[in-house]
């Protein structure tokens, strides 16, 4: 028998497999069961309502899919009164995922979600910060300390910090929001792309450019996992590009602990039930008995892990 459970700094889940904020709704429980899934990721609420960007908001592309969907969200009220409590009649336990504008909205949106029912929430820091231009909190480390750091201090649930992968340097990142208070790293989010129609000349996104998701992103994905794990003592949640069974043993030997599967579940609503099955299929077949020893995993060449280590110490 294989042991899907995990542990996410103290947050015990029977599997790692959980959705990614975003690429889930309620009505999935007709798809699959939510009782089988490590957590049940919310998609992000914001203090403000907020109307979302200009249509249209979602593009096909070759291996994946292109979004600009802005994060519409009618305000915590609603969301505590009408979108929380149909998820918590579910064994599964439920991570809030927030976005704000600013620090101080942060800070609120923790405090007010922190409600019987929720074990941990997620903080979109790779959400746009009006107080530096518009650029991501997670694009430099001192708003990404600022932020979790806001977070932490108003609310005593885990915090996920989600990052982004439109950075140079992920590890600086990933050490400023363990060093805000972050209990796990969720890396990452969507990859900043565009596509333009050339029949009318326009961009096929109402906003431009919006986020890459989907097969084509799980390369940089996979590679920004690593560098995270190697850089940070906390877990990392993998996410990006994920569909199979043996895209989710690549992310825990890279360094995750657990993974979100996103885009896949737009294909199919019963991927993650597909693929925890497949992981078990899998485990039996390689003789790994706990999936959580996977985590870290991967194997290198001496000489390239003394390269490695000779490169921390320089750059510490």
């Amino acid at each position: 028998m294989v042991d899907l459970r995990v542990d996410l700094d103290g947050l015990r889940l029977i599997s790692p497999i959980m959705p990614a904020s975003g690429c889930f709704a309620i009505e999935y429980a007709e798809a699959l069961d939510f009782n089988q899934l490590g957590a049940l990721v919310i998609k992000s609420v914001s203090p403000k309502s907020r109307p979302g960007n200009p249509t249209p908001r979602v593009a096909e592309t070759a291996s994946g899919m292109l979004n600009s969907i802005g994060i519409p969200s009618k305000g915590l009220d609603y969301f505590l009164q009408h979108v929380l409590p149909p998820y918590l009649q579910f064994e599964s336990p439920v991570v809030v995922s927030i976005s704000a504008d600013t620090v101080d909205e942060f800070a609120q949106a923790a405090q007010r979600v922190s409600v019987p029912g929720v074990v941990a929430i997620e903080a979109n820091i790779s959400c746009p910060n009006l107080e530096a231009d518009g650029l991501a909190f997670a694009m430099s480390p001192e708003t990404t300390l600022a932020a979790v750091r806001a977070v932490r201090r108003e609310t005593t649930l885990p915090v996920w910090a989600k990052l982004t992968p439109n950075v140079a340097h992920v590890a600086e990142i990933a050490c400023a929001a363990e060093t805000g208070g972050a209990n796990a790293l969720v890396m990452g989010n969507t990859v900043l792309g565009m596509a333009i129609d050339v029949h009318t000349r326009k961009p096929r996104l109402g906003n431009v450019m919006g986020g890459l998701s989907g097969p084509a992103i799980k390369p940089i994905a996979l590679r920004m996992v690593y560098q995270c794990h190697r850089s940070v003592s906390i877990p990392v949640i993998g996410c990006g590009g994920i569909a199979c069974a043996e895209d989710v043993v690549e992310f825990m030997l890279a360094g995750a602990s657990a993974v979100q599967v996103g885009a896949a579940s737009f294909q199919d609503p019963g991927i993650l039930y597909k693929i925890t099955q497949d992981l078990v299929r899998f485990c039996e077949a390689e003789h790994v008995a706990a999936v959580g020893s996977l985590t870290g995993g991967m194997a290198l060449d001496a000489d390239l892990t003394d390269s490695w280590l000779r490169m921390a110490q320089q750059s510490g």
